[in-house]
Order: C-alpha cells, then sequence, then structure tokens
C-alpha cells in the first residue's frame, strides 16, 4: 500500500512538473526594444490593437501625451485611435500616473492583458512606455503585443549626444529628425555645438582665410552669424520648445575662450596674437564686453532664446604654455559658469582644469562638466572638486567623419560589450556613481570642405545612437551584441523619419517606372547607400543645370550647371563624371552608390568610380580625405527634354 502510494505521488509530481514546464514555455519571451527592458514579466497570449482601440488618459497633464501616441501610431501603421479621458475598456491603451519611489523620475510600468496599462509617477515616464510600446507594434504585421508586465527605469539621467554645427552647418529640419530619433530611442539631451572653426593648415596657414562659423542669428553684433546657414533666434526657440514636448532638452553650446576666430573674424582685436586668432586675447577687456554681451543676447528676458535649464560655455583646449595665462583662462572659467548662473541657467563646460591647473578658485558647485579626455580633466580629481561629470571619452565615443583619426565609425560592438558611462576613459567609477549623470557620443566635423554630407554624418551616427542608447539606460544588457545588431535593424527610425533612405527590407527590386515623365513626382523621396538605380535613356541636348531627378537632400543632373556633364550636387558640393551622351544616342544607365564611394557605368561599362579622394595642402605635408558619396533623390523629375525609360531601382548594388 505505501509502495503504491509512493508511485501516484511519484507519477503526480511528474505530471506537475511536466505541467509547469509546459506552462513556463508558454510564456511570452522580452520584447525586443531600445533600449533593453529592464524587468520583463511574461505571460501567455497577445494583446492586438485596432482602429476600435482607444487611447485613454487618467489625468490631464497626459492629454498632451496620448495625442503624441496617437499621432505617431498613425505615422507608423496608418489608423488612427481615438483620444479621450475617462476609464478604460478591454482593447484599450490606458494612461495614468502612479507614485513608485523605485522607478524614479523616468521609469514606467506596463501591463499587457485584455488592455494595455501604462502607469508612472511622473509624465515622462509614460511617455517612454509609448516608445516602448510604438517599438514592440512595429515588429509585427498585425502590431500583437505580447501579455506580460514590464518594469523600466534609466541606469543614468543624461543620455546624449553632441552636434558640431560650427563647422559645418546641420540644417534644422535635420535637428528636428534627430530629436525624434533620440527621443524614440529614450534619450534626453542633444548638445548643439553653436561655433567652431576649420584648422587654418587647410587654408593656407592664414586665419583671416581660415574657415569660422557662429551659427545663431545675432542682434548684438550684426555680420557675426554665418552667412551659409544659420538658426533664426525664433526658429531655435521653437526648436527647443518642440523637442522638450518630446523630453528632449536641448544644450546650446557658445564654445570660448578657444574655438573663437568667428568672433576675431568679425573683431580682429579679440583674437590672440600670440597663441591664434582662434584663442580669444584674455588680456583684452574687450573680450570680455564681447562675451557678456553675446551670451546676455540669448539669455535675457522672461522668455530667452535659449529655453533650457542648461548652458554650455566650452572652456576647452586654450593654451597653457604659460602661468599667467592659465590663470586668465581659469578666471574666465570661472567668470563664465556665474554669468551663466545669474541668468538661472546652470553651466556646463568641457573638462579642462588639469590641462589648466592653478591658484585661481573655479566654481564646481552644481556645475557640470563634460569629462572627455582625461589629460585635460582627471575624472576622479574632477569629482573630488565638486564637478558632477558626463561622460564622454574621446578615444572612444567620437566621430570625426573621413578624418583618419578618432572613430569614423563607432566600434559599436565594443562598446555595447563593455562600455558605459562609469567608463571614462581610463578610469572607471562604479556603476550609478552619483557623480557620473551620464553619458553622451559626439560628431566633430573637424574637417572642413571634405565633402561630408548630412546623409554621412547620419549613417554614422544612426547605430551608434540606437547602440550608446541601450548603454546609457541599461548597463546590464543580457542580449548578445550579434542579435541586438540584427533585430536593431528591424525597427524605424522614429514615426515619419527616414533619414537613411530606406524602401522597405528587403534586397532587390524595390520601385520601378515604365517611362519618367518630366516634372514628374515620384512616390518614393531617395535610396541609401547600397543601392543600384538604372535606366534607358534616349538623349536630347539638354540645358546646363538640367536635373533627371532631385529630392530635398540633392539633385542628380544629366546636365550639370558648369560643364554639362552628368553629376550630382549636394550640401554645397558638386561632383561630376566625365561623361556627357550625345544628341539622340540610346544607352542604359547605371548608378551606384555605398557610403564611400558613387559609381557610373554606360551600357554595363564602368564610366568613373568617385571614390574617397585624396588631397593634399602645403607641398603634400597636409593632406584630406575628401568624400564624393550620394544618397540618390528619386522625389521630383527634372525638366529633362530627354526621353527615360524602364526606370529601376535596387535596394543593393545589383550586377
Amino acid at each position: 500500500m505505501n509502495r503504491l502510494n509512493l508511485l501516484k505521488s511519484l507519477f503526480l509530481g511528474v505530471f506537475l512538473l511536466c505541467a509547469v514546464c509546459i506552462r513556463l514555455s508558454a510564456q511570452n519571451p522580452k520584447p525586443f526594444v531600445i533600449p533593453e527592458l529592464k524587468e520583463w514579466q511574461g505571460k501567455e497570449g497577445s494583446f492586438i490593437p485596432s482602429d476600435k482601440s482607444r487611447i485613454v488618459y487618467g489625468d490631464n497633464s497626459l492629454k498632451q501625451i496620448a495625442e503624441a501616441f496617437a499621432s505617431d501610431w498613425k505615422e507608423l501603421f496608418g489608423f488612427s485611435m481615438q483620444v479621450t479621458d475617462g476609464k478604460p475598456e478591454a482593447g484599450d491603451f490606458y494612461l495614468t500616473l502612479k507614485n513608485d519611489k523605485k522607478l524614479g523620475k523616468e521609469g514606467y510600468t506596463l501591463s499587457v492583458a485584455k488592455s494595455v496599462t501604462i502607469s508612472a509617477p511622473e509624465t515622462t515616464g509614460v511617455y517612454w512606455a509609448t516608445r516602448t510600446l510604438l517599438q514592440i507594434c512595429e515588429q509585427t504585421e498585425d502590431h500583437r503585443i505580447p501579455e506580460g508586465k514590464v518594469r523600466d527605469w534609466p541606469d543614468y539621467s543624461i543620455r546624449g549626444f553632441m552636434m558640431d554645427c560650427g563647422r559645418k552647418f546641420i540644417p534644422m529640419t535635420y535637428l528636428r529628425d534627430l530629436v525624434k530619433m533620440m527621443s524614440y530611442y529614450k534619450m534626453n539631451v542633444l548638445q548643439v555645438h553653436l561655433n567652431d572653426n576649420g584648422f587654418k593648415q587647410f587654408f593656407g596657414h592664414d586665419w583671416d582665410k581660415t574657415y569660422a562659423a557662429f551659427r545663431l542669428e545675432c542682434e548684438t553684433f550684426p555680420g557675426l552669424t554665418a552667412r551659409d546657414g544659420y538658426y533664426t533666434k525664433q526658429e531655435f526657440v521653437d526648436f527647443q520648445l518642440d523637442a522638450a514636448a518630446q523630453f528632449v532638452e536641448i544644450i546650446p553650446e557658445i564654445d570660448a575662450p578657444a574655438h573663437t576666430l568667428a568672433f576675431s573674424h568679425y573683431k580682429p582685436e579679440l583674437g590672440s596674437k600670440e597663441y591664434g586668432m582662434d584663442h580669444l586675447d584674455l588680456f583684452n577687456p574687450e573680450t570680455y564686453t564681447f562675451m557678456d554681451a553675446l551670451f546676455k543676447e540669448y539669455l535675457e528676458g522672461d522668455e530667452p532664446v535659449f529655453r533650457g535649464p542648461r548652458v554650455h560655455i566650452g572652456t576647452d583646449e586654450y593654451s597653457n604654455k604659460k602661468k599667467d595665462v592659465v590663470e586668465k583662462f581659469r578666471a574666465f572659467t570661472d567668470r563664465y559658469i556665474r554669468y551663466v548662473e545669474s541668468f538661472g541657467k546652470q553651466a556646463c563646460v568641457w573638462g579642462a582644469l588639469t590641462h589648466a591647473q592653478g591658484d585661481t578658485p573655479v566654481k564646481s558647485e552644481n556645475v557640470i562638466m563634460s569629462a572627455w579626455y582625461n589629460g585635460y580633466a582627471e575624472p576622479k580629481d574632477m569629482v573630488k572638486q565638486g564637478y558632477k561629470l558626463i561622460s564622454i571619452p574621446d578615444g572612444l565615443i567620437y566621430i570625426v567623419p573621413a578624418a583618419g583619426y578618432y572613430y569614423d565609425y563607432l566600434n559599436t560592438q565594443y562598446l555595447y560589450e563593455n562600455w558605459t558611462p562609469a567608463h571614462v576613459g581610463q578610469v572607471v567609477f562604479e556603476e550609478k556613481d552619483p557623480a557620473i549623470l551620464g553619458g553622451m557620443f559626439a560628431v566633430w566635423n573637424d574637417h572642413v570642405g571634405n565633402g561630408i554630407s548630412v546623409k554621412d554624418i547620419h549613417h554614422r551616427l544612426f547605430p551608434a545612437l540606437q547602440t550608446l542608447a541601450t548603454k546609457t539606460w541599461d548597463a546590464k544588457v543580457t542580449m548578445s551584441y550579434a542579435e541586438f545588431d540584427s533585430k536593431r535593424q528591424l525597427l524605424s527610425e522614429a514615426p515619419g523619419v527616414n533619414q537613411m533612405g530606406r524602401i522597405g527590407r528587403q534586397k532587390g527590386l524595390v520601385y520601378q517606372d515604365e517611362q519618367v515623365l518630366p516634372e514628374e513626382s515620384l512616390p518614393v523621396r531617395e535610396i541609401g547607400y547600397g543601392y543600384t538605380v538604372t535606366f534607358d535613356l534616349e538623349a536630347a541636348s539638354e540645358d546646363y543645370g538640367t536635373a533627371l531627378f532631385r529630392s530635398p537632400n540633392a539633385v542628380f543632373y544629366l546636365s550639370d550647371p558648369v560643364s554639362g556633364l552628368f553629376g550630382f550636387a549636394r550640401d554645397g558640393y558638386l561632383n561630376t563624371f566625365n561623361f556627357r551622351p550625345y544628341p539622340g544616342e540610346k544607352i542604359n544607365v547605371k548608378i551606384q552608390g555605398d557610403n564611400v564611394s558613387t559609381s557610373l557605368f554606360i551600357d554595363g561599362k564602368l564610366i568613373e568610380k568617385m571614390d574617397i579622394q585624396k588631397r593634399y595642402f602645403n607641398a603634400g605635408k597636409d593632406s584630406m580625405n575628401y568624400v564624393r558619396t550620394l544618397v540618390f533623390p528619386l522625389e521630383k523629375a527634372g525638366a529633362f527634354k530627354s526621353r527615360i525609360t524602364n526606370l529601376k531601382v535596387y535596394n543593393e548594388i545589383a550586377e
């Protein structure tokens, strides 16, 4: 009897164990999103939204977020959901506020069953949760969300990026898209570097000829603003407000007292005769009069041009050859920290105070330091002095396009597997050390005139953004890099953003048109790197400047404006192929482009491959890589006389 009972017990135990195993195997795995979710409890089944679903908000402070969620949903998936307040029903999305000290200011919970409930202590967390949902939903055709529960929060409060707009003008249209992308991946700080200059060795070693730019409209000093591209004060205000609505803070940077050639071009007496005209003369009282007035224009008043809580004042890479210069530099840094604070802003500086050791005190309380190079600012010492740090180590997360030093493309695998904001160069802090506010990466457009386009910058920036969005939110990722890298490419850049020029996801033929008519509008804007475009051409004599296709970013010419050759222009650069068809000639044309070259084939024969060209200066002592790439425009056909037939666009380099 005892043996029989024992066998029954064993059988029952095995049965229950198998049932548990089956139950566990049926539980939904953690959804893939960027950044990775902190906690996931999977259940069985899925929630599938429809046009009958509603977005219901439980607090008036969430109305704007609910409307943004609805707008982004329609942009991504093509159908609308009603936005309303009140109580949710089955099939709805419900947004609510709920205290939870463990989640902090940006954390949230997400419960998915017969409805989807988002709750968070603050509105920021609710907004980030909607980003999570959009990413999950864009990975399946029916936008299904696996049932389960998410608890998610960031390890670091600053997760950001810095764009050098001084050496290369970055149009506001791109900056707005950049904010959308950052917001979609829960990055929350964009630093805009507003002034800088090129290197004089590429301009005949002549400071007067060396490129320099200040990118903001300026009424205090008429003529200071760059003529080849700038932001009006109103559009910069609107940009900051729009970014804030997406929970991205804009930190404007006016960099001084080095990198200031734009200021000495405007007013030569401000430049240092000893250390270079890209250094302000710190012994000249006019320097301080000028800088006071410049900052004041953007900081004063109840509604200043600089709207956010923080302003970056630069203060990097000034000479430290003489003690009196070092002391003046330290005094300058302290002065403008306090000056910015007098307008109610928190000051941010580049780390330079190890490089500029001295006796003059520099305020550290409530000051944020960008820790970029430990030889300029030793991180542990800066923390002892009282600074809070943003980790932005140059040797790991600086992109300098096509320069041949620093990174051209970041080593995203190394960063994903090894880096967190606690790693400031070779100095490593404890994870979530309160002295480390977070991490950023940067694009520096050092080589003015090197042919790099905004599209080239974006091609470098976007995979880094996805990777560092992950590592600044969650220091302990669980997914392998190979899986992450594969899955990240399936996500959009952001709702309504396609700077990469993707047409579909598949390789091969993605668009065709039997005949392209003059001035016809095509349903696709452009095709990004790794493309082939072919068509048959019955040539006519074309006027100089006749376009084949154009988009907002580029033009491909059948007859370029200067020499009447095949060619293309983007970002102010014109590149021409040594080819012009004879009137009446019938040919097949093929253009191929990737992130390093653009090639023209006629009747299957390679005419020219425009790859990266080495350009030399100063009798060969200095050189620069010149880039001739093209994201191919397709949006609008030109007013050509030729006959264009059999247009085919391939999402690959096709033979």
